[in-house]
């Protein structure tokens, strides 16, 4: 099996598992189309500690820790756990940040992009174009020297950190622990709305380390497989993301869940040019960055601090797009979503543009 994720058909591979794992998170209780949604889960993630009080999307998702510790798992059995960052943290804090108001004014990451396309999803469509649009004005400024700077060599236990906190949210989950004389919090989990469907936890939390698994063998990325078909040519990434949504869809079929067209989407809404838009802000991100989101969090599994630092700004994010109202739902993009919007393509501009020929 090993062979067969690193080579040049392991994408693909990891691709159609991850397809059908998604489809069958939904079966068992996940959202509609939200088999997979880093974006989604950070922010359920973020409710469910208490960082912003959206009542209807709180709940320690099992699948952010479970990619972190698969890979991690991954990564020490075969010789790649490697500790290392210092490359650029803050401004990777803000790519973060900003790339997760893109992606809840679209609602959704570029995996959950996918898999609404292959739920039915026409809204997804005007987010992939989005996604590849903000994808190419970072390839851009990769054409012109863009760098944050390389990463370097950290301490062991450094890059053990993501993996540890990974473990203290499963502990969150397990534990539910109720604090002070009313007995609330400080973990919170939804009784309504998205954050109270959810597969069962053992489930999910097994998917999400196949999951960390296959992603960190195969080097399965999202935004890295557009990046290198068009600065390359190179399709063997991209493979992974036919084989993903192709399987998404045909498991969608055998189980009832493909439900075709625009109005009555489950999590979307279809103010189409925010949904494009919040994807160009996305895709830009996470192209200056280095990658989609679950590669992020991958990578982070790997001893990679940076993306660890980039998923706290992703975090950080969330609450503040729920507290500001700058989060999108059902019924459109939230009443500051449009101005946060601009503001954060207005920032990775700056960022690409500074950061063109950098010398370490």
């Amino acid at each position: 099996m090993n062979r067969i994720l690193m080579s040049k058909n392991g994408p693909a591979v990891a691709g159609l598992i991850l397809g059908v794992i998604a489809a069958f998170l939904v079966k068992f209780g996940n959202p509609g189309n939200m088999g997979f949604c880093v974006a989604c889960f950070t922010r359920d993630i973020a409710g469910a500690l208490g960082l912003h009080r959206a009542g209807i999307v709180q709940y320690l998702r099992p699948e952010i820790p479970g990619f972190i510790l698969g890979a991690f798992a991954s990564a020490m059995f075969f010789g790649e756990y490697r500790p290392r960052g210092g490359s650029s943290p803050m401004v990777r804090f803000g790519l973060g940040f900003f790339s997760m108001i893109g992606a809840l004014v679209f609602l959704g990451c570029p995996w959950r992009a996918y898999l609404r396309l292959a739920g039915g999803d026409w809204n997804a469509l005007a987010g992939i174009a989005g996604l590849v649009a903000g994808t190419s004005i970072g390839i851009a400024f990769l054409y012109r020297g863009f760098s944050l700077g390389a990463a370097r060599p950290c301490p062991k236990w450094a890059g053990a950190v993501m993996p540890l906190i990974a473990l203290a949210i499963l502990a969150l989950l397990f534990g539910k622990p109720l604090f002070g004389p009313e007995k609330t919090g400080p973990v919170f989990f939804s009784t309504t709305g998205p954050g109270s469907m959810h597969a069962p936890v053992w489930i999910s939390m097994a998917a999400g380390l196949v999951v960390g698994f296959l992603a960190q063998r195969s080097r399965f990325c999202t935004v890295g497989a557009l990046r290198d078909l068009i600065m390359l040519r190179d399709s063997h990434l991209f493979k992974g993301i036919v084989a993903f949504t192709f399987a998404a869809f045909v498991t969608n079929l055998a189980l009832g869940q493909f439900k075709a067209g625009f109005a009555g989407q489950p999590v979307a809404h279809t103010m189409q040019l925010w949904n494009f838009l919040g994807m160009v802000l996305s895709g830009l991100a996470f192209t200056l960055a280095g990658g989609c989101p679950g590669r992020m969090l991958i990578m982070s599994g790997e001893g990679d601090s940076d993306a660890g630092v980039f998923f706290v700004g992703m975090l950080v994010a969330a609450a503040f797009a729920h507290n500001f109202s700058l989060a999108s739902s059902g019924n459109g993009v939230g009443a500051f979503g449009i101005p946060a919007t601009i503001i954060g393509l207005v920032f990775c501009l700056g960022v690409g543009t500074v950061f063109l020929n950098r010398i370490d």
